[in-house]
């Protein structure tokens, strides 16, 4: 099995967060936001957030988001909802990133559900 990459082993959510907004933004990403839900919730402690616009985008945004995290060693715990393209959540453990077509997004309204978790800001290169 191999090893997360030195440099990405001690990632504190919070930087694996500013990687994962990094690669979405790059791939243009809509309306991204990252959700600290440190204390409000027990199995993550970020939510990046997103629109896509078209279920192929949204695909093609879970596809860059794995592939900068795969090439850095750290995999999704569990990805679900790619085939659709509507609603994809990739699970990395401290962050979870939700990936959504945008009137999906507007429906389940992540960000009014989770409206005591503080924004945080994005960096325009992640931390080293």
């Amino acid at each position: 099995m191999k090893q997360i990459k030195e440099e990405y082993r001690d990632k504190s959510g919070h930087e694996l967060a500013q990687v994962c907004s990094q690669a979405a933004l790059d791939s243009k990403a809509e309306e991204l936001v990252i959700l600290d839900v440190r204390g409000l919730t027990t199995f993550t402690e970020y939510f990046v957030i997103m629109n896509g616009r078209s279920t192929r985008h949204v695909q093609a945004l879970a596809e860059a988001i794995e592939g900068t995290l795969r090439s850095k060693r750290v995999k999704a715990s569990r990805a679900e909802g790619l085939q659709e393209g509507l609603w994809v959540l990739l699970d990395f453990d401290d962050v979870v990133v939700h990936i959504f077509y945008h009137e999906q997004r507007r429906f389940y309204d992540l960000e009014g559900l989770w409206s005591d978790a503080k924004t945080v800001d994005i960096t325009s290169s992640p931390a080293d």
